[in-house]
């Protein structure tokens, strides 16, 4: 048949002009902590209450300035009270120290040591909140019960910083009328805070973020994985997809990329129970009846294949096999094959922070750099147990830390930590431009910003588990917005719900 009767359509092809925009990561500032667990800090010999005396005293006088300003010339002339014990019953005054949870369903070291160890240990509980909870404030002289209705609206936990103002009441409580925290710290605004309104959007940088890949586990999600490399390689889609994908400059996958081994062991394909259980034991190092290498092959198969591409930044997380405890180190490169050889790629620690500016490595646009504050959920998920939800949810929480200056106030309570002597690395000296936050069940996004200060605004994403949602995130480095690629369904891009 003669091409000009030819009923196909021919295929859209697309713009052979799409490229990337180059970002380049730049060094931390000196203001910038590391996460790192170095030599000099790599010791367990140390208490923990170090990291309660550190916290408080970094943030006490930035939280009894904020308290001044907040209730100075207020009707009864409130006064500072350098001790929570030296408190005077019925005069207005207002204190300043580290919030603890009285709550009795809250794990106990002690209690578990003094368990009948015949007995099995009672599963953990998804929550720790209850009516019975008492809210507490300490510092070095002694601890002292916070009461009344503003407390019990307040979202608090262990570990906050805060300043309470109130009365002493004759039981020796606390009654309190308000509360100040230390606010958003300070933020250098790039290019002075003015942004370009006539730059082009099509030309915009964005990061993708994932979390909660979830390789290897029971219920695989190896096709909705397959069109995230497909999606974010440009491979897949129509030409609008395409376009959209050649604006992504670099991929961050925040934890749980690995699925946790449920019952102790990996299950290979095509090996019966039966088999397993003939088999001999450790050989090499490893017990090939309880170790599968398939879910690490496959994932570093996918982390090549995008690393081809564009910059790949991988963060450890509650499910992967690295360290329990804060901050998670970086993984070992060569546990993942060839694209430990891509300079592009990078394992960071989690926590961490990422400055991105545009431009290459020669000429980065230092005036345009955002930073990026990104952890892998286990700070936020650990604080929703303290709390009654509804009405708290990881939004709300994720907001709450800023507002704390902390990302992980219950750690060392409930949240395991490295036991730091003379620094506490988990205070935020100031205010990121996106804080990230993967590992969530929903997604969700908020600026935050300093009431009477709109200068200073941070850009709050809850990234959901990918398994679960089929949700990759896109975040625009000029203008901070937001959107959702879902890739679960029918690969279009979506609108982020509401929040």
């Amino acid at each position: 048949m003669p091409p000009s009767s030819s009923r196909v359509a021919p295929i859209p092809s697309t713009d052979a002009s799409l490229s990337r925009p180059l970002t380049t990561i730049l060094p931390p500032t000196e203001e910038t902590p590391s996460f790192l667990i170095t030599a000099a800090t790599k010791t367990y010999k140390h208490q923990y209450a170090n990291i309660y005396f550190i916290r408080l005293q970094k943030l006490r006088d930035t939280v009894i300035a904020k308290a001044r300003e907040r209730w100075e010339g207020i009707e009864g002339d409130p006064v500072f009270v350098p001790k929570v014990l030296e408190v005077e019953k019925t005069r207005l005054s207002y204190i300043v120290g580290t919030v603890y949870m009285d709550m009795p369903l809250k794990p106990n070291i002690l209690e578990d040591i003094a368990r009948d160890n015949a007995l099995p240990p009672p599963p953990p509980l998804p929550t720790f909140y209850s009516k019975d909870d008492r809210v507490m404030l300490e510092d070095e002289s002694g601890r002292l019960q916070l009461v009344g209705e503003r407390v019990m609206n307040a979202r608090l936990v262990t570990g906050a910083i805060i300043a309470a103002l109130g009365i002493e009441t004759p039981n020796g409580e606390f009654e309190v009328v308000d509360i100040c925290f230390a606010g958003l710290g300070d933020q250098p605004q790039p290019g002075d805070g003015e942004m370009d309104v006539d730059a082009d959007p099509a030309k915009d940088a964005y990061v993708a973020v994932v979390s909660g890949l979830d390789i290897g586990s029971a219920a695989p999600s190896d096709a909705p994985i397959q069109l995230l490399v497909e999606f974010l390689t440009g491979e897949g889609g129509g030409p609008g997809m395409q376009a959209k994908a050649a604006q992504i400059s670099r991929l961050i996958i925040a934890g749980d990329s690995l699925s946790a081994v449920a019952d102790g062991k990996f299950k290979p394909e095509g090996v019966e129970e039966k088999e397993k259980e003939t088999k001999k034991g450790r050989r090499y190092g490893y017990d090939t009846a309880t170790f599968s290498p398939h879910p690490m092959l496959n994932f570093s198969a996918h982390l090549l294949d995008i690393a081809r591409t564009m910059p790949v930044h991988l963060l450890p997380g509650a499910s992967d096999p690295s360290g329990v405890i804060l901050p998670q180190q970086p993984f070992p490169r060569a546990m993942f094959g060839a694209v430990s050889a891509y300079a592009n790629f990078a394992c960071e620690t989690n926590p961490t922070y990422l400055r991105i500016a545009p431009g290459t490595d020669e000429a980065p646009d230092n005036s345009a750099a955002r930073t990026l504050l990104i952890n892998s959920g286990q700070p936020v998920n650990d604080m929703l147990k303290y709390l009654a939800s509804p009405p708290n949810t990881p939004l709300s929480i994720a907001e709450s830390t800023l507002r704390w200056r902390h990302i992980a106030p219950t750690a060392p309570d409930t949240l395991w930590v490295h036991p730091y002597f003379t620094m506490d690395p988990f205070l935020m000296s100031g205010t990121p431009d996106v804080y990230i936050v993967g590992g969530q069940r929903r997604f969700g996004t908020k600026i935050v910003s300093e009431k009477g200060d709109d200068k200073k605004r941070c850009r709050v994403v809850l990234v959901p588990r990918f398994a679960e949602s089929g949700i990759v995130v896109l975040i625009n480095l000029r203008t901070l917005e937001v959107r959702c690629v879902c890739l679960g369904v029918e690969g279009a891009l979506a609108s982020p719900p509401e929040v």
